[in-house]
């Protein structure tokens, strides 16, 4: 059996942790060169240490082979330290000099003033559609970019670019990969562990530039793609860009998700089996020219270099360039490569180049899944074989090694286990390198033989459809997914567990080969191996399902208003008898699914929309399917498009409610209090529901202003009310008028733990309390759940401080 070569995989790890920490200074309060200095007197104590061993005279001849035995062991790992050192020296040293010029004068003057400012740029990737509020009416592009100049006259930024994520107008979709803008935007900086030093908003592109000829030449084919495969239709034809190079902006919202459910968003992310199949191609057909092994390996160089520009370098194109560079180099000087020092090298250099790949998912998930490949494949392989054919085994073990290697760095982005991963990935593997391989020669062909490339499209479109197909039946399987402990912790129990199994499967591999039992000593490793696999199996699932549990026992049975912890919006639920209505839907729909899950609520008989802030009806794509009626208030085009197309099409009835409507929820009786007919839409423009039940009633004000609540007042018919939904966040717009004829018992308020509004305001608060109303703050309480028995209101929170105000 082949040996892996790990002298490397130390140094590439702690050149990994020096990246993390070099980055993330400013997070544990040190400053960025001290994981510098740090590296450099590990490096330099390693190689005293190194130099004493190498003067020490060996003694007697009877002690000189121990002796020398032991000055070679140590030595070796003394070598081995000063490597990982001094690669952590270099990374780190890296990652000093550009933090310290990161932020050049004018554009940190500009990011504290909030202030436009001329900047010139070069795109560091192809513009792609950004995600813009409901409230946006103009689409808008989004790339990463470095900064070459700011002011006017522009002037340049330093010895270090800036690199920023910018936000651009749609005008700029001309530009491509490597192309100069010269913009006028209002900078603001992130933190220290982001790559990008500031977010840029751009306002107007005053000129633009092209980018240079061995970039430029991407630009045509990439718009050609997106083109052609606009016509082939369907969720096949969003894929094929994204199968070929990378190109992801058709993907809907919806496909993406039913990607990632069936794990398997990596086939539209370009990583190293892209990258192989290219290099491999160009290899083979330098052979078939007949040129030599220098001359295959500089084909192969070049085009894997055209390929990297023109699906542009994210972290696994970088990643798997560069390891397939160390190989190819190590082919053409006739020194063996080996898949575990040519990731180890890529990984090392990359991270000296760029520390902040150490802090890139798309990175670590590239780096993991090759480290599973190469060290996990084989074994699975071998192990698998022992139940089913061997080619089946080999090819069901690639997946597998792939998914639990990366499973770590996935749990750490969504905490869920996919069941039905490994198969789809199965049923992909065949259709996958078909598509990339036709997809990218449609691509190719289209500027010269537009035919024979959009019959190559047409091609990789059936492939593509496979996929889609695959990935939109995981998504409707039951029990698509398995939740699992978020955080760090989750990560550590699950990489724990699969360290555990790989102990075990090399344990029966090696019993299998030798025929015999194994000594006391590797049972004992068995055994705390099996346990240590069933307590990170059953530990973090029951830890995932308690939560869960426990609230689904802790809430009140019978509860009549329940407030939703979703952040700085609104997300209200009433129940009378068997009938449930939400009112307004949050800012995220995970948020209020949870709060759905939390209150024990599947199904809703009427959902309503107050208005079209993203706030309240951000989350409202979770009620597709969920809902049969939507009240909402006046229609604003695309903005209200966004969230009730959705419901809509799952089978809603909607309608648009004024002043004066009436219906009935279960035993309760609702009537819209507000807006007047012709209102023009926005917060003024909020549904008011005025709820009537036997047992209490309460008034939902959405975010109307004070004039707007004045102007309600007057036209009659509120009365008082046992419960107050507090307009707008607790903002300083209220009315005070209007809260004491209410003369409410509670006030519920959604608002975000630190928003950044100052909600609610010390103003509003005051007038609650002087109405008598105690505010039920959802930042404070978390979820609030109100059970109203005639006179007797009885509040449940998720935590203890939440209520404030009048008791």
């Amino acid at each position: 059996m082949r040996r892996h070569d790990f002298r490397l995989l130390g140094p590439a790890a702690v050149a990994w942790a020096a990246a993390l920490l070099a980055t993330g200074s400013e997070e544990i309060g040190l400053p960025p060169w001290s994981a510098a200095v740090a590296a450099w007197t590990i490096a330099s104590a390693a190689l005293v240490v190194l130099l004493r061993i190498g003067r020490r005279a060996p003694g007697d001849g009877g002690a000189r082979i121990g002796t020398r035995r032991t000055t070679g062991a140590l030595g070796r790992a003394v070598a081995a330290t000063l490597v990982a050192a001094a690669a952590a020296a270099l990374v780190s040293t890296t990652a000093t000099i550009v933090i310290a010029h990161r932020h050049p004068t004018e554009l940190a003057a500009a990011a504290d003033q909030r202030a436009s400012i001329g900047v010139v740029l070069r795109l560091d990737a192809a513009p792609r559609p950004a995600r813009t509020a409901p409230w946006v009416q103009e689409p808008a592009l989004r790339a990463p970019a470095t900064v070459l100049a700011v002011g006017d006259p522009p002037r340049s930024t330093g010895p270090v670019s800036v690199r920023v994520d910018v936000t651009m107008p749609a005008t700029a979709a001309a530009a491509g990969f490597g192309s100069t803008l010269v913009v006028l935007g209002t900078p603001s900086e992130t933190d220290d562990t982001r790559r990008a030093a500031y977010r840029l908003d751009v306002a107007r592109i005053l000129s633009s530039g092209p980018a240079p000829p061995y970039l430029a030449w991407t630009h045509p084919l990439r718009r050609a793609l997106a083109t052609a495969s606009s016509g082939l239709g369907g969720d096949g034809g969003a894929l094929v860009p994204g199968l070929a190079i990378g190109d992801t902006s058709r993907v809907s919202d919806d496909l993406r998700a039913a990607m990632t459910t069936a794990s398997l968003t990596h086939l539209t992310a370009v990583s190293g089996a892209n990258c192989a199949l290219v290099t491999a191609g160009a290899f083979w057909v330098a052979g078939l020219v007949g040129l030599g092994r220098a001359g295959r390996v500089v084909v192969a160089l070049t085009a894997l270099g055209g390929f990297a520009a023109l699906v542009t370098p994210e972290a696994s194109v970088v990643r798997a360039s560069a390891m397939a560079i160390v190989v190819l180099v190590a082919c053409a000087t006739a020194r063996g490569g080996g898949g575990v020092p040519a990731l180890s090298v890529a990984v090392i250099g990359l991270l000296a180049l760029d520390p902040w790949y150490a802090r890139d998912a798309g990175f670590a998930l590239s780096a993991c899944a090759t480290a599973g490949l190469v060290l996990w494949s084989a074994p699975l392989g071998a192990l698998l074989a022992r139940w089913m054919p061997r080619p089946l085994a080999v090819v069901v073990a690639i997946p597998l090694a792939a998914q639990l290697a990366c499973q770590p760095v996935l749990v750490l982005l969504e905490p869920v286990i996919p069941v039905y991963g490994v198969p789809a990935n199965l049923l992909a593997a065949p259709a996958a390198p078909i598509a990339t391989v036709a997809g990218l020669a449609g691509c190719l062909l289209l500027p010269v033989l537009p035919s024979v490339g959009v019959a190559a499209l047409q091609v990789a479109w059936v492939p593509a459809t496979w996929i889609a197909l695959l990935a939109r039946a995981v998504e409707r399987m039951p029990v698509p997914s398995l939740a699992w402990p978020p955080g760090a912790p989750g990560a550590a129990v699950m990489a724990l567990g699969i360290a555990a199994g790989a102990v075990l499967v090399g344990d029966a591999r090696r019993v299998s080969a030798l025929g015999r039992p194994r000594p006391r000593a590797a049972r004992l490793v068995r055994v705390s191996a099996a346990i240590a696999l069933c307590l990170c199996t059953a530990v973090p699932l029951g830890a995932a399902a308690g939560p869960a549990a426990i609230a689904a026992a802790g809430r009140p049975a019978g509860w009549d208003l329940w407030q939703c912890d979703v952040g700085q919006g609104d997300a209200v639920l009433v129940r009378s008898g068997e009938a449930v209505m939400l009112v307004d839907a949050g800012p995220d729909p995970d948020a209020l699914l949870r709060c759905l899950r939390q209150a024990g609520v599947d199904r809703l008989d009427v959902a309503v929309l107050t208005h079209w802030d993203a706030d309240h009806v951000g989350g409202a794509t979770a009620l597709a399917g969920r809902v049969d009626v939507v009240l909402h208030g006046p229609l604003d085009g695309a903005r209200s498009d966004r969230p009730l197309a959705p419901l809509v099409a799952a089978g809603a009835r909607h309608a648009e409610v004024v002043a004066g409507w009436h219906g009935r929820l279960g035993p309760a009786r609702w009537r819209i209090a507000w807006p007047r007919e012709g209102a023009v839409p926005g917060n003024d423009a909020s549904v008011v529901v005025d709820l009537t039940t036997p047992e209490y009633r309460a008034v939902f004000l959405g975010d109307l202003g004070r004039e707007a609540q004045d102007a309600m007042m007057r036209t009659g018919g509120l009365a008082e009310a046992d419960v107050v939904k507090v307009a707008h966040h607790g903002s300083a717009d209220q009315s005070a008028s209007l809260y004491r004829r209410l003369d409410a018992s509670v006030g519920l308020i959604g608002v975000g733990d630190g928003n950044g509004y100052g909600h609610p305001t010390s103003a509003t608060l005051d007038a609650l309390d002087e109405a008598g109303t105690a505010a039920v703050r959802s930042d404070r309480a978390g979820a609030a759940a109100l059970t109203i028995d005639g006179e007797r209101i009885a509040l449940w929170t998720e935590r203890a401080s939440g209520v404030a105000g009048a008791q």
